[in-house]
């Protein structure tokens, strides 16, 4: 009767981190040993197994067949092992260790200043390390380990991917100087003419949430729409000086007069976004999960917090 090598963990490591990064200094930068190092223990792995697990002859290099399924079951016993220590830390009542949080950007700038500060004096014990990153990046980042948890819109009912709602965030049109819409005192979806919305790239979940208030031919909207940019401040400019309409989240307005002359906010149902933190394990650093939870709901408006209105699908 046959039996299997035993493997090792870090021998798992390393060949997760290779797929991940798909280049050799990269992969061993991240598991902080040598280049050679990293390629002999590969090689060595798949000298025990009697398999190929990376074809080297391609650029960048990619995993083989049998490679891809033994690297999908390698995250797997990763991911599983983890649990053991997130289960244990989940007991104890000190807040404490690493934590890596991607947000979008349609969502870090308003809501980072909100709740940072107070986190970092409320749990001085975590580090925590937060990037600005888009849907798809935040999503496998997340199913690979990369990151501990995502904040962006949901629902997106991926697989693998838990969704726990944070707040609930209207959406507002600014509009131009002069524009006839200013003398409605509320605007109903599908008001806004889709020839004068002003769009974030794609990519952005935020720019398909505002395509849904205005209309739902998404593909007539692409080429009707002359202005495009990264940013929602670049959008809420170039309406201030009459290209266009954009819309804006609510946060981003904070600061700024409730009488705002250019601010029109919707009629019931009032489209909203929901704004989630995403991750892909059930014991995810448990105990500065539910930290980061709280510290956000706290800093952001109690009326946010209640489900209300119309949820805009992000994607």
């Amino acid at each position: 009767m046959s039996t299997l090598p035993n493997l090792t963990l870090t021998q798992l490591e390393y060949i997760v981190s290779l797929d991940t990064y798909r280049n050799f200094n990269q992969a061993a930068r991240h598991c902080l040993i040598t280049q050679p190092t990293l390629s002999m223990q590969i090689q060595k792995l798949e000298e025990t197994l009697g398999v190929i697990i990376f074809d080297r002859s391609r650029s960048p290099v990619v995993p083989t067949p049998v490679g891809e399924k033994l690297i999908e079951q390698a995250r797997t016993v990763l991911r599983e092992s983890l649990l053991i220590r997130d289960i244990a830390e989940s007991d104890q009542t000190e807040v404490a260790g690493e934590f890596k949080l991607g947000i979008l950007p349609t969502i870090a700038p308003y809501l980072v200043p909100r709740f940072l500060k107070t986190f970092i004096r409320t749990y001085p014990k975590v580090t925590i390390s937060i990037s600005e990153l888009q849907t798809d990046q935040i999503l496998d980042m997340a199913a690979r380990d990369q990151i501990d948890a995502g904040i962006l819109a949901t629902p997106l009912s991926r697989q693998g991917i838990f969704e726990l709602p944070l707040f609930y965030e209207p959406f507002i049109a600014f509009l131009p100087p002069g524009h006839s819409l200013l003398d409605w005192k509320e605007l109903p979806m599908g008001v806004i003419p889709l020839e004068e919305l002003l769009l974030l790239e794609e990519g952005h979940c935020f720019r398909n949430q505002a395509l849904q208030i205005c209309a739902h031919d998404l593909m007539q909207s692409r080429h009707q729409s002359s202005f495009l940019s990264g940013s929602l401040e670049m959008l809420y400019k170039l309406a201030e000086q009459g290209f266009g309409i954009t819309l804006l989240p609510e946060l981003m307005l904070d600061g700024w007069p409730q009488d705002h002359h250019l601010l029109r906010r919707f009629s019931d149902p009032v489209p909203t976004r929901e704004i989630s933190l995403v991750y892909s394990r059930t014991y995810l650093k448990r105990s500065i999960m539910d930290a980061l939870t709280t510290t956000i709901k706290d800093a952001v408006p109690r009326s946010m917090l209640k489900k209300s209105g119309s949820i805009l699908k992000p994607i």
